[in-house]
């Protein structure tokens, strides 16, 4: 299984926010875009002024780093969007929230992306009664995703719920906390990606 092994709060510096990879660790004192609000390496002090090309760049990489895809599986996504009818721009962003991992991760399960992942490949949830352990699963409207029978006692799930409140829970997914279970109510529309990113210019990334 292919994925990026180095130390994540690096990406975080590099796009100069808070990409939540670590789950509550960005919210805390311990936070090293807190601590060093500036790029890594020895030139990431200076002061860059970036071409149009470099602002294209950076937005793709940024989203790539949030949602924990590389490269390759990226411009599947992009191509996938190209495809389907509507702006292409929105229907990329709804592909990935639509991964099992993300939509774990939605839905309170787990307090990171990277997490839901680990969960994911380590059969803790099923998706319309069938286990799945594809973190890039595509879930469809519809789809019930359920903590597996065998793992509902299991803390680290449990707790994580805890600590997430309803109204976090994006409008378009239905949590039922009691049975550990959730249910895509329809594909996310652009106003529920509450991410500060501008898809429009992957896509003038990918078009040139």
């Amino acid at each position: 299984m292919a994925r990026y092994s180095g130390a994540v709060c690096r990406l975080c510096r590099r796009e100069g926010m808070k990409l939540f990879l670590k789950g509550e660790r960005c919210l805390s004192k311990k936070c090293s875009v807190d601590r060093r609000g500036y790029p890594p390496g020895m030139a990431g002090q200076r002061r860059v002024k970036m071409k149009e090309y470099g602002l294209q760049l950076r937005e793709k990489q940024k989203v790539r780093r949030i949602y924990g895809v590389l490269e390759r599986q990226f411009r599947n996504y992009f191509h996938l969007a190209d495809r389907q009818k509507g702006i292409t721009g929105h229907n990329l962003l709804a592909a990935l929230e639509l991964r099992l991992d993300s939509v774990v991760y939605r839905l309170g399960f787990a307090p990171s992306r990277a997490m839901a992942r680990q969960l994911v490949r380590h059969d803790h949830f099923t998706v319309n009664g069938r286990k799945v352990n594809i973190p890039s699963y595509r879930v469809r409207a519809g789809d019930k995703v359920a903590v597996a029978e065998s793992r509902k006692k299991a803390v680290y799930i449990t707790g994580a719920l805890e600590r997430v409140a309803d109204n976090q829970i994006p409008d378009w997914l239905r949590l039922d906390r009691n049975a550990l279970a959730g249910e895509v109510a329809q594909v996310p529309p652009r106003e529920s990606v509450q991410l500060p990113v501008e898809e429009q210019l992957i896509v003038e990334l990918y078009s040139k």
